[in-house]
């Protein structure tokens, strides 16, 4: 394989890949309300010669290129988070901005910059002759991803009936190479108690008493060592063989958190006792969790269960129609997942990478002190479409993208050309190297 001339391609369609992300940031794409951003993509798509451009029912475009027996996919989520406090903001963040080196506005690295690469890798197989019988690529530019990671890929896979032999996740990677992430769930605590005059509490049964003392311990099931003596062992006991089969890998992702992050309640009045009380908990689960235990390790807390019957321990629904009105629903559960260093996958990136940029992170001179320190293979922090794709169907992912983790949600947020045009490289180079 020719990697300078992939390069050099690669190189050559800078200036186009910088317009066409320009022109995506400037159309507000926010969770079910993508249609503008989805129709810019499809256009593009058409224009560089895709075989294939379609728009499901729920509004995922999907572009196919080639026709050969072996899918293999490019992921990325067109939506955006919102603006925030535009006063946070040094430029407008749906104008943004460019100049010799980075390209600023919302949704540059969270991930719209992954999608232009994607496409013009594609683009790129197409024009050095790449493409074979023994593949065909497809690109996704996906929806939702910010309000429900993954449900979009449930929807390609169990609706479209479309399944990849592998997908890439093109979500920002800070120059590095991707094999997993924690997943995450969102639980639901609800306590009932009994309401009475503010003036006599102790006729009633105070619902926020009863979920301080059961938040103490969810504090202490996050905080916690895992000791022998230790009542209420931390999670942080997953990282430890005699708890976790697969503590190896949960060792390489990170151990699992839980905190609190919203809180409701019910009273008649400001002079009353409160008569029920809700928390929403945040659940980021490493390997060897599942949802099951996450939810049985909550109704297992001694206070839970010292309060009995008056308290319900539930996992979310995500139902919100897209932009098109279709609406999947699905529990907010987003699994683990990883995939081994040694898989043929992996490898395959690894090899594309290594043949046209070296065993070593690259990246503009402002992310190298950073990018260098790092293992070229790690993982990401934040959760992705894979927790769908590989955590609920059991389809290789890989991560890598253009962009850096910590642009994402962020004001100022930016990416870097170069990174479009490394990832665009080795996203053109992946498909002949896996099925050689």
């Amino acid at each position: 394989m020719d990697f300078d001339k992939i390069k050099a391609a690669a190189e050559g369609y800078k200036a186009d890949m910088t317009k066409f992300l320009r022109d995506l940031v400037r159309i507000p794409g926010e969770s079910a309300d993508e249609k503008g951003k989805i129709e810019r993509a499809a256009e593009e798509m058409r224009k560089l010669g895709f075989d294939k451009v379609e728009i499901d029912p729920m509004g995922n475009l999907l572009g196919y290129m080639g026709t050969g027996k072996t899918l293999v996919a490019f992921d990325g989520h067109i939506d955006t988070v919102g603006i925030g406090n535009r006063d946070n903001w040094d430029f407008d963040p749906y104008e943004g901005y460019e100049n010799d080196e980075e390209i600023g506005g919302r949704g540059t690295s969270d991930q719209e910059g992954g999608i232009v690469s994607a496409v013009y890798g594609a683009k790129i197989m197409k024009d050095l002759g790449l493409l074979n019988d023994q593949y065909q690529v497809l690109v996704t530019a996906t929806v939702q991803e910010e309000d429900c990671d993954g449900l979009c890929w449930q929807y390609i896979i169990k609706e479209d009936k479309v399944k990849p032999e592998f997908v890439v996740s093109t979500e920002p990677t800070d120059g590095g190479i991707y094999r997993g992430q924690r997943g995450r769930m969102e639980i639901r605590v609800d306590v009932q108690g009994v309401s009475c005059h503010g003036s006599a509490p102790e006729r009633g049964d105070n619902a926020i008493y009863k979920m301080s003392d059961i938040l103490q311990d969810i504090r202490a099931l996050n905080e916690n060592d895992a000791q022998e003596n230790t009542e209420i062992k931390g999670l942080v006991k997953m990282l430890d063989e005699k708890y976790n089969p697969e503590w190896k890998e949960a060792r390489f992702l990170g151990r699992g958190t839980v905190t609190a992050s919203e809180i409701f309640f019910t009273s008649p009045s400001r002079c009353a006792v409160a008569d029920s009380c809700s928390v929403s908990l945040d659940r980021r689960m490493t390997a060897g969790e599942t949802w099951e235990s996450c939810l049985e390790e909550i109704r297992a807390l001694p206070s839970v269960k010292k309060y009995g019957d008056d308290v319900k321990v539930s996992m979310y629904e995500y139902c919100r129609p897209s932009f098109t009105g279709c609406t999947y629903p699905i529990e907010c559960y987003f699994p683990t997942w990883v995939i081994p260093e040694d898989h043929k996958v992996t490898k395959a990136l690894e090899t594309s990478y290594k043949g046209l940029y070296g065993d070593k992170r690259v990246g503009p001179a402002e992310t190298l002190e950073m990018r260098s320190a790092r293992p070229l293979t790690d993982k990401w922090t934040f959760s992705t479409n894979g927790v769908s794709i590989m955590g609920r169907n059991g389809i290789p992912v890989i991560g890598f993208g253009p962009g850096a983790e910590a642009q994402a949600h962020a004001p100022n947020e930016k990416t870097w050309k170069e990174d479009l045009v490394v990832c665009a490289a080795v996203y053109a180079a992946l498909p002949s190297v896996y099925t050689q």
